[in-house]
């Protein structure tokens, strides 16, 4: 039979056996990932308001406040705070990693060259003086390359690298929520620092009405008036109007420094804030959408489910243990006792090495690290479940509080008209002489008293629809987000 013939026959059998590594290289060992597990969300708020209409651009909602200087503490935030960098590192980690998993599909080649210079014994296993031509001292020329290449017969890299794409993926939610708390702690802090400010006006205000009054008390017990009592009674209440000053200043340069911090600078940086004024924000109910709906903005959710993937993943990698694994090396290259025959045809070497490896018994270790990744992977699909209920939870709350913190601002706003208008008549009737400037006082204090108290609302209800734009998931475009990562995501030609 000529050589042709032969090869015409091997044809057939080179086929099948590419045909069947192709094929085997299609599976891939364990349990694909279905997607999360289906997690009962309710039928919608359990608290729905009917008057809220215009929707809200969550992912910039900081700018429907309408304070430029909040839009310019959130740019600079976004752009230098340190936690959102670190998160951002930890996202070039996980791609590196990915990319290292991805580096299994490829064979691994090394090259190398050497001299080697040495002298045999002529009394050893060798009779190197018996042999005519082969001298004792030697240099060896040395050049030449050593290659690898384990193929991926039940998809153990394949399963590596898809667990390695999810924990990238998680790490980039990861870094969406890093994100959304600090735009949520920079308007939390600058809305803190502007209603300390208007607080502590009206207490000065208070301060100042109280020190008036106790002046008053005090010249009229000097002429027979009023009794010590009074004086007492007077400087009580203005001491402890003016304790609360201290504590007030106090936030105010807490919030500045706060803020410093969180723009990723020293401390001081915005401490000039404290010598500016900024228009009261406007507070209205806000729509909220579909209940389900956040569970598609959440990144903490959807880094839930990533990690979940990766744990499916991760008993593919296990499972793929119990297999057979077939590896090809290869080596070649030069080798020559004279430097200038070292690339002579006579020179060269060549060596392939097909190897199948088998773990037959291993004492039960593979089957163990395969129930210990279904466990992690069960772990995995609780830890989604729980998120999402605390997602719905902080949400629920956070929508809750923010309508009862308009509540409480309508209500104390209606207190600060009123207070308003008991004002305007005590003036009245101290320009006509029907009562005494102690009582027109009286009536000053609580206006500021009221004017403090709505201060105090307008702030607790402003931190309030802060925390209800973080447990909604606003600080972050989900549409664009994902199309960047669609843009970054290396793809996998072998999945």
């Amino acid at each position: 039979m000529t050589r042709s013939s032969n090869r015409r026959h091997d044809a057939p059998r080179v086929a099948a056996v590419a045909l069947g590594t192709l094929l085997l290289g299609a599976c891939a060992a364990g349990p694909d990932y279905r997607g999360p597990p289906t997690v009962d969300t309710g039928s919608g708020w359990t608290q729905p308001d009917a008057t809220a209409r215009t929707p809200v651009e969550l992912s910039t909602w900081w700018k429907t406040l309408g304070d430029p200087t909040l839009d310019r503490l959130v740019a600079t935030a976004l752009s230098d705070n340190l936690d959102l960098r670190q998160a951002q590192a930890r996202i070039a980690e996980e791609r590196a990693l990915r990319d290292r998993a991805a580096g299994g599909y490829a064979p691994t080649v090394g090259a190398g060259a050497s001299v080697t210079r040495r002298r045999q014994s002529e009394n050893g296993p060798l009779p190197i003086g018996s042999i005519p031509g082969l001298a004792r001292d030697q240099t060896i020329h040395d050049a030449g390359f050593d290659a690898g290449w384990e193929i991926d017969l039940f998809g153990g890299t394949r399963r590596a690298v898809q667990g390695a794409e999810a924990r990238m993926q998680a790490a980039q939610e990861d870094a969406d929520g890093v994100r959304i708390s600090i735009v949520a702690e920079v308007a939390r802090s600058y809305l803190t620092l502007r209603g300390a400010q208007r607080e502590l006006a009206a207490r000065e205000a208070s301060v100042q009405a109280l020190a008036e009054t106790t002046d008053l008390v005090r010249r009229r017990f000097a002429v027979g008036e009023a009794a010590q009592a009074e004086v007492d009674a007077a400087q009580a209440r203005l001491d402890a109007a003016a304790a609360g000053l201290p504590g007030i200043r106090a936030r105010l340069r807490a919030a500045a420094l706060g803020l410093g911090v969180l723009l990723g600078a020293p401390p001081e940086r915005e401490l000039a804030l404290l010598d500016t004024t900024a228009a009261e924000i406007v507070l209205a109910p806000m729509p909220v959408g579909q209940r389900a709906d956040i569970l598609r903005r959440r990144p903490d959710v959807r880094a839930a489910e990533q990690r979940l993937a990766a744990r499916t993943a991760d008993i593919g990698v296990a499972t793929a243990e119990l297999f057979p694994k077939l590896s090809i090396g290869a080596s070649g290259g030069f080798q020559a006792l004279d430097a200038s025959e070292l690339f002579e045809s006579a020179s060269q070497t060549f060596s392939i090495t097909p190897l199948i490896s088998w773990r037959v018994f291993d004492g039960g270790r593979v089957r163990a690290e395969i129930r210990a990744s279904q466990a992690r992977e069960q772990q995995a699909a609780l830890a989604y479940e729980k998120a999402v209920l605390a997602a719905l939870g902080d949400a629920e709350r956070a929508l809750s509080d923010y309508r009862l913190g308009l509540d409480a601002v309508r209500r104390q706003h209606a207190a600060l008209e009123a207070a308003r208008r008991s004002y305007a008549h005590a003036q009245a009737r101290y320009a006509a002489g029907d009562i005494a400037l102690t009582e027109l006082l009286a009536e000053e204090r609580m206006l500021r008293d009221a004017e403090d108290g709505d201060a105090r609302a307008h702030t607790a209800a402003a931190i309030g629809l802060v925390a209800l734009f973080k447990a909604l998931g606003g600080g972050w475009d989900a549409d664009a987000d994902a199309a960047d990562r669609l843009d970054q995501a290396t793809p996998d030609a072998h999945a």
